[in-house]
């Protein structure tokens, strides 16, 4: 990794890790509203959804973003604890299989290329992450893909000159990620599904 690479990483995880404590702090209070008998009321309901929404979404995006250390590994159960929380309640399913705990750089890359999929999939329907402790590949279903070429040429690192924004900004960090680990991706796309292997 570079040193901007790195700073950016880091970045990503102090973020993330500031916001965590204090919705924290939010969800104990939602929690000490309901043991004084408040737990009814649709106020609390809905600030207490929201803040298990950001909660997914920040551990999400700690893996997705942040910094992960050479030989780390990360439990397959936490990631397959975050991808339940992110998804509960959504149009989009996403089942992590195999039983190894993968190393953190790789979870990360697999996270990215979730995000990928999930944007050719804004109508729902079912990621699949297949890991068998080597080979990745992540399979994306619905009744529609809606794929934007030029995007999905920069995840491969074939395209130059493509508007990045803050919505579609892991479409560009996979292929230095990628890079920088050895892990060439390829990609399948087909108009029901989308397949991704590094």
């Amino acid at each position: 990794m570079t040193a901007r690479d790195d700073l950016s990483a880091l970045l990503g995880s102090r973020i993330c890790h500031d916001l965590i404590s204090p919705l924290g702090a939010i969800g104990n209070g939602v929690e000490l509203l309901s043991m004084a008998g408040l737990d009814a009321a649709p106020e609390i309901a809905l600030i207490s959804e929201s803040v298990e929404n950001a909660n997914a979404r920040i551990r999400f995006f700690r893996v997705a973003f942040g910094a992960a250390g050479d030989g780390v590994r990360i439990g397959t159960q936490d990631l397959r604890a975050i991808l339940a929380d992110l998804t509960r309640g959504g149009r989009l399913r996403v089942d992590w299989t195999g039983e190894t705990d993968p190393l953190r750089a790789e979870a990360k890359l697999a996270f990215l290329l979730v995000l990928c999929l999930e944007s050719a999939l804004p109508y729902g329907g079912r990621i699949t992450v297949h890991h068998d402790g080597a080979a990745w590949r992540l399979d994306g279903q619905a009744e529609r893909v809606k794929v934007d070429a030029s995007l999905w040429e920069l995840l491969l690192g074939q395209a130059e000159g493509v508007e990045v924004t803050a919505s579609n900004v892991h479409f560009a960090l996979v292929p230095d990620l990628a890079r920088r680990m050895g892990r060439p991706v390829r990609t399948m796309l087909g108009e029901t599904a989308i397949t991704i292997s590094f």
